[in-house]
């Protein structure tokens, strides 16, 4: 006797309420996935930063006894809309990224390209890009200037897919030799070689960068250090989990909202399956009997309530990791855009794992009671009725 088989005639035999169950499980663990999805996913490198670090302080910074690593991070240039951002290696390494072709930069104006960016942009290893200042496409093209793509990014579901990656050096250049331009034009008094020495003279001092990515080397750096930036100097730190979750108590009553609402669904839907499952139960005592008649053990009618039920909850929760990638990809068209920023994954985050045990404990609930009758059951008494 196949008792797995068995379980999915029963469910199709109760269409209407085993449709209703699934769901109500499908809209709930549908809405706290696409919650889960657009809390966590990493919607870095969107806003404009908010002013410049001299290299100076960014060297004290990254040689304070606190700090563990630091990353560098220059913005102010696009190619098409997609930023380009003067960095270190040492940031592919952090979000773990992976050359599918070529290599990383060795000398300035060599740029690594990232997985959206190349396929929407149909860019291919040894392609010039020209890069506009500022943040928009709009922005001044320094067309004196060319970046040369000598790699290509592997798909990585992080903010990696969506930059166009360079040296520090670069952005530096860039800048600097748009800055001489400008001086050059507004006093044409000074003679060139004075000037290029007095640009040589002070290329150090004048070096600035957006920001910088730091790993502190204990958790109680992580209180102490921005405390100490806030307090004593004129750069802002920020730690992202707490703005993060300061951006989320602002909005938060929207948003836990939407979570109770979930949960009740789910809640609604677990009612559902134990209504189902009991009902079904009085509906095939007889059925039952006359199966423990032809020799099938109690074990194995209580097997078969359990896989019914699990098969409803499972397919709940698969259909609603559906339901939210779809709600992800919508929401992602709409921000894609304005911002070229893309949201949509398939990839189960960690944080979901629990969504499916919390599926598989209220399958497991939902048939204990079905389980016990199955167990108590009186067969002479149930056929003698009948």
């Amino acid at each position: 006797m196949n008792i797995f088989k068995l379980s999915i005639k029963n469910i199709f035999n109760k269409a209407l309420s085993s449709t209703i169950t699934v769901a109500l499980l499908v809209l709930g663990i549908g809405i706290i996935s696409l919650l889960l999805q657009l809390i966590l996913s990493s919607v870095y490198h969107i806003d404009s930063p908010t002013g410049n670090i001299s290299l100076s302080e960014a060297e004290k910074i990254s040689n304070n006894k606190m700090v563990g690593s630091s990353i560098k991070l220059l913005y102010g240039d696009n190619h098409r809309g997609y930023r380009i951002v003067g960095t270190e290696k040492k940031l592919i390494d952090l979000y773990k990224g992976e050359l599918i072709q070529g290599k990383q930069w060795d000398k300035p104006y060599e740029v690594v390209v990232g997985s959206k960016v190349y396929e929407k942009l149909k860019i291919k290893l040894g392609d010039s890009l020209i890069s506009s200042h500022g943040l928009r496409e709009t922005g001044q093209a320094h067309s004196d200037r060319a970046f040369v793509v000598v790699g290509l990014l592997k798909p990585s579901s992080s903010v990696m897919d969506q930059l166009i990656l360079t040296s520090p050096e670069s952005v530096w250049n860039i800048h600097g030799s748009l800055d001489h331009d400008e001086e050059h034009e507004h006093d044409e008094e000074h003679d060139h070689d004075e000037e290029h020495d007095h640009d040589e003279e002070h290329e150090h001092d004048d070096r600035e960068i957006t920001a910088m990515l730091i790993k502190f080397k204990s958790p109680m750096n992580i209180i102490q250090f921005p405390r100490q930036i806030n307090e004593n100097t004129n750069l802002q730190a920020a730690v992202p989990s707490y703005e993060i979750s300061r951006l989320f108590k602002l909005f938060g009553f929207g948003i836990e909202t939407l979570s109770y609402l979930a949960y009740l669904i789910i809640i609604v839907s677990a009612f559902s399956l134990f209504i189902n499952l009991f009902n079904s139960m009085n509906d095939r005592k007889y059925e039952m009997a006359l199966i423990r008649t032809l020799g099938a053990s109690r074990f194995q009618l209580s097997k078969m309530i359990i896989f019914e039920s699990l098969i409803l909850t499972i397919s709940g929760f698969v259909m609603g990791l559906l339901f939210s990638r779809f709600g992800v990809m919508f929401v992602s068209s709409l921000i894609d855009e304005s911002i070229n920023y893309d949201l949509s994954s398939i990839i189960i985050l960690k944080e979901e794992y629990w969504l499916l045990a919390l599926s598989i404990l209220i399958g497991l609930i939902s048939a204990l009671i079905p389980v016990i009758q199955v167990y108590r059951m009186n067969i002479s008494k149930i056929l003698a009725d009948e």
